[in-house]
């Protein structure tokens, strides 16, 4: 019987972690009042050190604020239990302990009986780790975890939490800075997207936006032009492209329009970056798990240089829409997927049935508890897909997918 249920946010931020956590919270006033509902600050730091916060009657009864907001009311933190070295560095376990293990004796401690976990593939593999240790030594604990990522890239899982409206919020973004491109002659504007290995946030935001131009009216004759405003050119992690080709072709864009406007994922060309980085004997920062730092490389960055030379840019903007569009509250369709998915979560937490939940591609697209083993980061993004191919033919672009490439 489940008496205390703890929630955990963690990873980065994603436009459904404050709502997530609200709809939790509801549905488990809904069906099960009596149980208790703590929540562990700053993610798996808050597990390790015991800080946590309790859910009293006024914040399950005014659960619903939480639907209005983004970010996370209880904090977010990057933790893999398995690094130890990184842990002990960070002083949050003692010389000698296991993360695990301390993680497990929290839990025992606090009289946790299910344990929620809203984030990525990093906080749900982490989660795995978790629950195999705890299978292992025969503690008795429910784990179910919710799939968070603007990234939207967690296999096997269909549309991750949060994507939608990050997609949404960076068009949003992107509607204003490409409003500067008369701020100026032979304006290069690079939209920056989040999105270290998959491309679908950046085709998903380039949509968006192009969605949001047909919307709108053009008066060309007073300068007021749909090719102006247009996006000219997509770069993903899962296509390579001919810099060359695609500067002669951009080129043309910039003598005829008088300005180029670029939307990139942070990952594209992120392997020939390090490369260059590390050939010049440059350190690459990386995080606990092993991922580049991309702050530190600034693609974005890379990408002005290598084309406003090529294209005789006479002023180059770098814009990057991420902190922007992660920490925005959800919007509808978000809401919609969120709320069917907190009810699940709650139902197989109750039933003492593990896994993340999420819309299962190798199972029909069936709304289930993914069990933990199947869990795992970096899905590519599909670039053969209908509406990008559109979108590509759209602005007069052609993608070649990476492993194609030579």
């Amino acid at each position: 019987m489940v008496t205390k249920v703890a929630l955990l946010t963690a990873g980065g931020f994603a436009p459904c972690l404050s709502s997530a956590i609200g709809g939790l919270i509801q549905r488990y006033s809904e069906v099960a009042p009596q149980v208790e509902i703590i929540a562990y600050r700053y993610g798996y730091q808050g597990l390790l050190t015991g800080d946590s916060l309790t859910v009293t009657d006024t914040v399950r009864q005014q659960a619903a604020v939480l639907h209005q907001f983004g970010g996370s009311p209880i904090g977010n933190s990057r933790v893999k239990l398995t690094n130890a070295a990184d842990l002990v560095k960070r002083g949050l376990v003692p010389e000698g302990v296991d993360p695990l293990q301390a993680a497990a004796d929290r839990l025992t401690a606090d009289g946790v009986d299910v344990l929620h976990t809203i984030g990525g593939d990093d906080t749900n593999t982490t989660a795995a780790d978790l629950a195999a240790f705890l299978a292992k030594n025969d503690y008795a604990l429910t784990v179910v975890g919710l799939p968070k990522t603007i990234d939207n890239d967690i296999v096997p899982i269909r549309q991750s939490l949060g994507a939608w409206t990050a997609a949404e919020q960076g068009a949003r973004f992107a509607q204003n800075i490409i409003g500067e491109h008369n701020s100026g002659s032979r304006m290069l504007i690079v939209h920056e997207v989040m999105g270290r290995h998959c491309g679908w946030l950046t085709a998903a935001t380039a949509k968006a936006y192009r969605d949001w131009l047909d919307t709108r009216a053009w008066l060309p004759e007073i300068g007021l032009s749909r090719e102006a405003w247009e996006v000219h050119g997509v770069y993903v992690p899962e296509a390579k492209f001919d810099l060359e080709a695609e500067a002669a072709r951009l080129a043309t864009v910039m003598d005829t329009v008088g300005s180029v406007n670029l939307f990139i994922s942070e990952g594209a060309g992120l392997d020939a970056i390090v490369a260059e980085l590390e050939k010049s004997g440059e350190e690459v920062d990386r995080d606990p798990f092993g991922h580049v730092r991309i702050d530190k490389i600034n693609p974005g960055a890379w990408f002005g240089r290598q084309f406003a030379e090529r294209l005789s840019a006479e002023k180059v903007m770098v814009q990057k829409s991420g902190y922007f569009s992660r920490s925005a509250a959800a919007n509808r369709a978000d809401l919609d997927l969120i709320h069917s998915m907190t009810d699940l979560a709650v139902d197989c937490a109750l039933r003492g049935e593990s896994g993340v939940i999420g819309h299962d591609e190798e199972n029909g697209d069936e709304l289930r508890a993914i069990e933990f083993s199947r869990i795992a980061g970096g899905k590519p993004f599909d670039i053969t897909q209908g509406w990008y191919t559109d979108l590509l033919a759209g602005i007069g672009q052609q993608a070649t997918p990476a492993a194609a490439a030579h």
